[in-house]
């Protein structure tokens, strides 16, 4: 059940009409029920958060211009992420996870950090290697906040609209002014390498110019999130454009042992031996260690096992870090 603390800031939030901290709270209590294995009463609490969030996007259809969908040529360079995850499906290390935290805190405060004179972290870069959750983050953070998830990436960007980039970011932007929402700006490396790369070429230059231009000018309060796994491979100057530089990692045993056994939440395992499985996992991403633990549900219903052993979890986490090799 909720705590005197989480009841207590429910009904806090329902009073003051802070549909996005009520709904958080709601997801908290749900991810709670699940560690206690209290599977259907979780589903049941999300399912009820999910209708209450269409209920009320339903009844503020047309009313909030800033919330609408991008529209025309704009609709077709945006590609809109849709999923469920929220900041308590995130395994990170505390540091990383106390970081996230405060920027959703500091976009539920706009008003009053606007009435101090002061803004709230809005330009966000996101490093790290390959599935660490740079963009499972930027969707957690677009669902904590009730706004839509829209991916930009910048590599393709070019290569398909080569000569005619700087325009298409130009009207990217016009959306972000006029659509608040999550903008997450994919394969950043690809525009703000370093200025001594020897593959320096003309058309990137200028897109990035004019991406730093277009940030320095934003006028909405989107989020705008961009994202590499080559962190090296950017020009330092471009540190000090954005408000916060996020840096993901790798998982420790920790972690890796918490995301086994949130995915194996809802399937029956045998005696999972910690120590062989985070030995197993260690250097491997979250992404891996979420793929070897789908392997492994999926060879138990295959050859129709009661439950899920350390042996087939270790042998799928061997099969991810041999193939990761290559």
């Amino acid at each position: 059940m909720a705590s005197a603390e989480q009841i207590k800031t429910l009904l806090r939030s329902h009073s003051e009409g802070d549909d996005a901290r009520f709904y958080a709270v709601a997801m908290q209590v749900a991810a709670a029920e699940v560690r206690k294995g209290h599977q259907s009463l979780a589903l049941e609490i999300r399912k009820l958060v999910d209708e209450a969030k269409l209920r009320r996007a339903s009844s503020l259809s047309g009313q909030i211009v800033h919330f609408s969908q991008p529209q025309g040529e704009a609709a077709d360079l945006l590609e809109e992420i849709q999923d469920n995850r929220r900041i308590s499906d995130l395994v990170l290390q505390k540091p990383l996870a106390d970081r996230i935290k405060r920027i959703i805190e500091e976009q539920r405060n706009l008003s009053r950090i606007k009435a101090s004179g002061l803004r709230a972290r809005q330009r966000l870069l996101f490093t790290g290697p390959p599935g660490c959750g740079k963009t499972f983050t930027a969707s957690a953070l677009a669902n904590e906040l009730g706004l839509p998830l829209f991916v930009i990436r910048l590599d393709s960007l070019i290569n398909r609209y080569l000569g005619e980039s700087l325009s298409k970011l130009r009207i990217i932007f016009d959306a972000i002014n006029q659509s608040k929402a999550v903008y997450l700006f994919d394969e950043f490396d690809s525009i703000g390498f370093t200025r001594d790369a020897t593959n320096d070429v003309g058309e990137m230059r200028r897109v990035l110019n004019g991406f730093l231009t277009h940030l320095e000018k934003l006028k909405s309060e989107s989020l705008i999130v961009a994202a590499t796994n080559f962190s090296e491979r950017l020009d330092k100057a471009l540190f000090r454009r954005f408000d916060d530089l996020v840096e993901f990692g790798l998982p420790g045993d920790e972690q890796a042992w918490s995301t086994i056994n949130q995915l194996l939440s809802g399937v029956k395992t045998h005696k999972l031996n910690r120590a062989k499985l985070t030995g197993a996992a260690k250097g491997l991403s979250y992404a891996e260690i979420t793929r070897a633990c789908e392997e492994s549900i999926k060879e138990m219903i295959i050859l129709n096992k009661p439950q899920v052993s350390s042996t087939m979890l270790l042998n799928a986490l061997t099969e991810r870090r041999i193939l990761g090799s290559h």
